[in-house]
Formats: C-alpha cells, sequence, structure tokens
C-alpha cells in the first residue's frame, strides 16, 4: 500500500485524509463497497461532531479476554468510544445510518460507567465518599506548601543569601535557589545545582507536606485501584459487546474522517462499478496546485501516451491510475461525478521507477522485465508503465513489448503506457484493443500544453526542447542532420496529423456551439409559440362569453317580445360569433404526421403512414389510401364499437368514513395497515383533505407514515399540520 501510494504522489494526500481519523487503521474497508458507500453520502446530510481520539484497544480486549486488569485510561477510553455511539444515537435517528446505530444496544452496566468519568478522564468525586475528602485534603496541602514558600521568600534573616524570589521546580518539589551559607538560616535539603553554582534547596516545612501529599495521593490511588479492578470484572463480562462497539467505532471512523475531509476540499466521492471501464471527466491530481483537469475516456484494454517530453504524460498515467485507487478505497476527489466512471480492480501496479539496484545487481532492464513477469500471474489488475522502453535498445524493445502486450490484453486487465519512441506505438496503432493519445506541443510559443489529443501518436519535440533549455542552435541543427531526412520527415507528417485533428476538433467545437445556438432558438420559438397561443385562446374565450352574453340578451327581447331588440341581439351574436371564428382560422396549422388523429368526409381514423400527396390511415381495422389535402384534423381517436354487453360497477360508500385518522400507540406495520385502509375509505368517499395523528415520541411512526405517502399514487401532497391541528404530532394530506 505504502508502494503504491508513493509511485502515484498520493503521501500528502493520504496523510491530509489521516488527519480526520480518530485512530490509525488501514484504508481498506471491510465488507460490501456499495453499503460503505450509501453510508458516506448519507453522513454528508447530516450535522455532527467528529468523535474522539482513542487509543488502539486490541491489547486491552485480550487482557480483558484473559481476566486482566485495565488502568483507568484504557477503562476511559472505552468510555469516550460508548458516549460518542450514545450522543450518536440521539442524533441520527433516520435512514441507513439509523438503522444501524438502532441495532447497537449498549448494557445499562456500560452506561453507569461511563458517568463515572469527567470530561478529563478523572473519576468523580460523586463516585466514592473518600474521593472527595482526599480531594478536600489535596487541595489544603497546595495551599500550605504555596503559602510556606511565600513565608520563606519574605523572610528577612534568609534575604541576603536568596538569589532570586521564584521557587523552582526540582524533579516535582517546590526549592528556592540560595547562596552559600543558607545552612545558618534555612533547613532543608540541597536537591541540585544551578550552572551558577548556587544551591536548590528544599526546606524542611515543605518536605514535611509533600510527604503527606503523597500519602494522600497514595490513597486515592489505592481507591481507583480498586475501581480498576470492579469496573474491570465488569468490563469482562461484557466483553463481547466491547469487542462489538470497539469494531463498530472504527467502521464509523472510516465513513466520519472520509466525510470531513471530503467538506474540507469540496471533494466528491465515486462509488467503483463492476466493470473495467474508466471514464474521467475533469479529474484534478490531489499532488499538483492549479492543476490542468484531466478528461479521457479509457474503453479499451491499452492506452499507449506518446507526445512531447514534460508535457503531462507520466501525470496522465498516474492521474488514471489515482482515480481508479482512491475509487477503490472510497476517498473522496476532484471529478465531474455525473459524467465519470471509474471500473473496479482487485490489483493496482505502477511500474515507474528505475528498478536498477547494486544491492541486488539488477539492471534497469532485467528490473523492467521482472515486473512485467508478475503481470503474468495476474488478472483483474490495471498496471501503468512510465517510459515502457527503459534501459534497453529502443528498436528491439519495440519487437519485445509488441508481444507482451498483445498477450496482456488478453487478459481481464487494462494497462496505461507512457513512451517517447514511435515505433512501438506504430506497431501497436492497429490492434483493436489500443487507444492512442499525444501530448500536444505549442509551436507558437514553445511550450507543451498538458492537453492531449486522442487517436494519434505524438511527435517528441526533442530538438525544441533542447533550445527551449539553451542548448546552443548550431548543435541542435548538427544533430538534425546526424538524425536525418527521412526521420526529421516522418516527424513532419506526424506534426501534421496532429494539425488536422486540432482542427478537426476546433471545427466540432464550433458546430457544437452552432448546434447549441440552435437549439437555444428553437426553445425560444417553442415558448413564443406557446405563449402566442396562450394568447389566442384566452381572446377566443373572451369572444365566446361576449356571443353568449348576446345571445342571453336575445333571449331577453324574445320575451319581451321587442322585435327590433331581438333583431339586434342576434345580429350582434352573430357578429361575436363570426369573430371567434376568424381568431380560430388565424392560427397556423401544423403539418400532418404519423400517428394523428384525421378525419376524412365522415370516416375518422389515424394516419399510418404519409407519402407525397397521399396518407394511409387506419379506421375500424381497415387501411384507406386516401389524398392528404382532403384530411382534417381530428382531437379525438375514433370511438371503439360499443359491446352489446353492459357491465355495471357499483361501489358503496364506507359507512365509517372520516377525515381524520388516529394512530398514537401502534406499531409501525400496524399503523401503516390502518392508513392503507383509511386512505381508501376516503378516497371512495370523496374526501380531498385528510388528518393523520402520529405523535412526535421517537419519530419512527412519523417517518413511516410519510414514507408510505410518498409512495401512495393518490398522495398529491403531505405536510405537517398546523399547529392548532397538531403540529409535528399530525400530517396533513391532500388526495
Amino acid at each position: 500500500m505504502t508502494s503504491i501510494v508513493s509511485k502515484l504522489d498520493l503521501q500528502d494526500f493520504i496523510a491530509a485524509y489521516e488527519q480526520f481519523l480518530a485512530r490509525p487503521k488501514p484504508l481498506f474497508m471491510e465488507g460490501d463497497a456499495n453499503i460503505h458507500y450509501k453510508f458516506i453520502q448519507k453522513l454528508s446530510t447530516l450535522e455532527f461532531k467528529a468523535p474522539p481520539e482513542v487509543p488502539l484497544l486490541d491489547t486491552q480486549l485480550a487482557y480483558l479476554k484473559k481476566q486482566g486488569r485495565l488502568r483507568l485510561w484504557e477503562i476511559y477510553a472505552f468510555v469516550r468510544i460508548v458516549d460518542y455511539f450514545i450522543y450518536l444515537k440521539k442524533r441520527v435517528a433516520e435512514g441507513i445510518v439509523g438503522e444501524w446505530l438502532e441495532k447497537i444496544v449498549i448494557p445499562e452496566e456500560i452506561k453507569e460507567i461511563s458517568r463515572y468519568f469527567d470530561h478529563e478522564g478523572r473519576l468523580r468525586e460523586e463516585v466514592d465518599e473518600r474521593f472527595m475528602a482526599l480531594n478536600s485534603s489535596l487541595k489544603r496541602n497546595k495551599e500550605q506548601i504555596k503559602e510556606t514558600m511565600q513565608r520563606l521568600l519574605s523572610t528577612a534573616r534568609l534575604s541576603p543569601y536568596l538569589v532570586d524570589r521564584q521557587i523552582h521546580y526540582i524533579s516535582d518539589t517546590e526549592t528556592v535557589m540560595v547562596r552559600g551559607g543558607f545552612n545558618h538560616f534555612l533547613k532543608g535539603t540541597v536537591v541540585g545545582r544551578s550552572s551558577g553554582g548556587y544551591f536548590y534547596v528544599a526546606p524542611e516545612a515543605i518536605t514535611k507536606l509533600k510527604k503527606a501529599q503523597a500519602a494522600l495521593l497514595s490513597q486515592r490511588d489505592e481507591i481507583e485501584l480498586e475501581y480498576e479492578k470492579k469496573i474491570s470484572a465488569t468490563f469482562t463480562k461484557h466483553l463481547l459487546f466491547l469487542q462489538f462497539i470497539n469494531k463498530a467505532f472504527d467502521r464509523f471512523d472510516h465513513y466520519q474522517a472520509r466525510h470531513f475531509f471530503a467538506k474540507s476540499g469540496d471533494l466528491e466521492f465515486m462509488r467503483p462499478k463492476s466493470d473495467k471501464r474508466i471514464m474521467l471527466t475533469d479529474f484534478a491530481h490531489p499532488a499538483l496546485h492549479d492543476p490542468k483537469p484531466v478528461s479521457v475516456d479509457f474503453s479499451k484494454k491499452i492506452l499507449m501516451i506518446t507526445g512531447v517530453n514534460a508535457g503531462g504524460k507520466t501525470m496522465l498515467l498516474k492521474s488514471i491510475l489515482s482515480a481508479v485507487f482512491m475509487a477503490k478505497y472510497l476517498l473522496p476527489m476532484h471529478i465531474d461525478v455525473h459524467k465519470s466512471h471509474i471500473g473496479h480492480f482487485k490489483e493496482i501496479a505502477a511500474i515507474i521507477d528505475d528498478p536498477q539496484s547494486v544491492k541486488n545487481d539488477i539492471s534497469t532492464f532485467a528490473g523492467r522485465m521482472l515486473e512485467f513477469s508478475k503481470l503474468f500471474g495476474k488478472d483483474h489488475f490495471i498496471a501503468g508503465v512510465d517510459e515502457i522502453e527503459l534501459g534497453t535498445d529502443s528498436d528491439e524493445a519495440a519487437s519485445l513489448f509488441k508481444v507482451i502486450l498483445e498477450k496482456l490484453a488478453q487478459k481481464d486487465a487494462k494497462i496505461v503506457i507512457t513512451t517517447h519512441h514511435k515505433r512501438l506505438a506504430a506497431m501497436m496503432a492497429t490492434h483493436p484493443e489500443v487507444q492512442l493519445a499525444a501530448a500536444i506541443y505549442d509551436e507558437l510559443h514553445q511550450r507543451p500544453t498538458y492537453d492531449f489529443l486522442f487517436g494519434t501518436i505524438g511527435k517528441s519535440y526533442a530538438f525544441e526542447t533542447a533550445l527551449r533549455y539553451g542548448i546552443p542552435p548550431n548543435l541542435v541543427a548538427e544533430a538534425k542532420k546526424v538524425y536525418g531526412e527521412d526521420k526529421e520527415k516522418l516527424g513532419e507528417l506526424i506534426q501534421k496529423n496532429i494539425d488536422l485533428e486540432l482542427q478537426m476538433r476546433a471545427r466540432l467545437e464550433e458546430l457544437d456551439r452552432e448546434i447549441e445556438k440552435s437549439r437555444k432558438l428553437n426553445e425560444q420559438l417553442r415558448n413564443q409559440k406557446f405563449e402566442g397561443d396562450r394568447a389566442l385562446d384566452r381572446l377566443k374565450s373572451e369572444l365566446e362569453r361576449e356571443y353568449r352574453e348576446a345571445i342571453e340578451e336575445a333571449k331577453k327581447a324574445a320575451r319581451g317580445g321587442d322585435t327590433a331588440q331581438i333583431h339586434r341581439a342576434l345580429n350582434l351574436a352573430h357578429k361575436k360569433q363570426q369573430a371567434a371564428r376568424s381568431v380560430e382560422a388565424t392560427q397556423p396549422a401544423e403539418p400532418l404526421k404519423v400517428g394523428d388523429f384525421v378525419k376524412y368526409r365522415n370516416t375518422k381514423g389515424k394516419i399510418l403512414s404519409l407519402k407525397k400527396e397521399e396518407a394511409m390511415i387506419e379506421s375500424d381495422g381497415m387501411r384507406l389510401r386516401v389524398p392528404l389535402g382532403e384530411l382534417k384534423r381530428s382531437g379525438n381517436p375514433p370511438k371503439p364499437k360499443k359491446s352489446r354487453h353492459k357491465t355495471k360497477i357499483h361501489v358503496e360508500k364506507p359507512s365509517s368514513a372520516s377525515v381524520k385518522l388516529d394512530l398514537h400507540g401502534l406499531r409501525s406495520e400496524e399503523a401503516i395497515e390502518r392508513l392503507d385502509a383509511f386512505l381508501s375509505d376516503a378516497l371512495i368517499t370523496g374526501y380531498d383533505e385528510v388528518l393523520v395523528y402520529h405523535g412526535i415520541g421517537t419519530g419512527k411512526l412519523a417517518y413511516a407514515v410519510k414514507e408510505f405517502l410518498s409512495r401512495h399514487p393518490k398522495v398529491k401532497s403531505y405536510e405537517d399540520a398546523p399547529a392548532n391541528m397538531g403540529g409535528m404530532g399530525a400530517t396533513l394530506v391532500r388526495l
């Protein structure tokens, strides 16, 4: 574990994470990763304090197993764990975390022991009357020592011998610093000499008080020993519980440390999937300051990264492996979780460092071969190989590694490779399980961009890099001649290919912008049409209302017998009706399409297909080919033929239906059954709003009620009832 963390430059990241742990532990978490992920996600929605720092207690559990006695500080470590779980159980009562905590039942004897201690780990005075008396005596003893020392320092006869008027502590004993000849005026014991030759003297009166203090402390130690034996015996009786709670604390420590670490750095969690696909979007390696995010879709078995020196090839390799590592151990990271995908691998191998060792008599190339040979015995792994041809002739290595990589590609694994040499990349380019990536170089500004172009081989830019770092131009020019015109032309072809790829990428980005612009314009036009349709509907409704009012006026005139008034009212109504029809006619007709319901003369049907000026429609099981121009839109599908047999359904309204239901005192299962029946009766009766009383209590019944309501298909909404109707102890349900 330490080796892979170091090779991927994750030491500082892991060290920062470990600061959030209550006690040291490995990164690995036993159990189902999906359950761990759900726990951590739930914690992100809760507010709680971090657990206290406690020591590892495996040794103490072993002592208890052998009927041993724990010291008070060891007992207090268990007490702190128990107290924290008592706090959590009060704080969290819902979700996957609440369900887990509910299963942790703390014995009453253990709870009682936790009340023995104060927040500094000392036994409280209230535990035993003897403690109160001893503490009082110790307090008086300290005051007497202080008063005696102050009195001595103020004595006039001793003043000429005092070097200073301070109290000096030597071996936890109060002393004064005096010159020679002090013994004529001060009785005491010399306990030390200063660098200036003066004497540290413990006065006789202080020595007597210190002996009295030691006796008091000894008595307190004897009482504490009694309690150590008593509590250790109780702990031994509950050994299985202590073993369980110790392990549960470690489990929660894993979760809370990840939660608070992610919160501190605004990091996201990625749950590893069951496949081997890797797609990173905007991933930032934690070792980099102000990094350029990496995005890569690694869907094949092998990814070969070529291109410019110092262009980010090695960091891309480390970023891919680091993302897999962090997902494997559920460590948070900087990444776009919604657009990323990381598979699960049993092992992560990093062949990055130079394995040369004089001590082991192994060369660079031999060491690389040894590391590669180990991969053949593994499966379900991801490996990263930096500078694959390191330590040997590149032409020979290209042939050798081509065969090795083709063999490894048959395994259920992934391999990321970086190389400066183009031959191996060219040999592997046509392999169906190989992806190519090239580090991009900005020739205009003569520097790498730390960006990558996928699907092509990159140029190394060795000559350009040499010039950038101060190698004389005449030497670089001579090197180009030695390199050869044919190879230089190959480099130019590679660069032209990269330039074309970059141009294509820029064109695709431009097309994406145009598509997005068209989409927004289309959305705007749809919104304008929607608003126009609403305005036309409102105008049509207004004209129809005026038409109905005019008809009513005509009816009133008819009842009054005024013929002229009748004609005027009818003419007005006719005008209003014509205006409404003209408004309807102004609405643009949408073109007919397959699936629309239409009317052809007296026949209604559904369009099956369209061809130039004709349409195929289906009506009552018959298909007709009709002119497209003679079709009219029909808003409703054709009515099905009536069955000769009529079926009548009659549902009686329940006689005992009510708008209120009281669930106080019921178990969750029984309450849900009653609630289901109550809602059915309310729906049949026609109630659109009911009230359910469940009380506050522990919150479990209220939680079960609201969970059921959220899944009920006929419940429109629900909320806490107003204060005068039960407040948080009742729920108002709308049906």
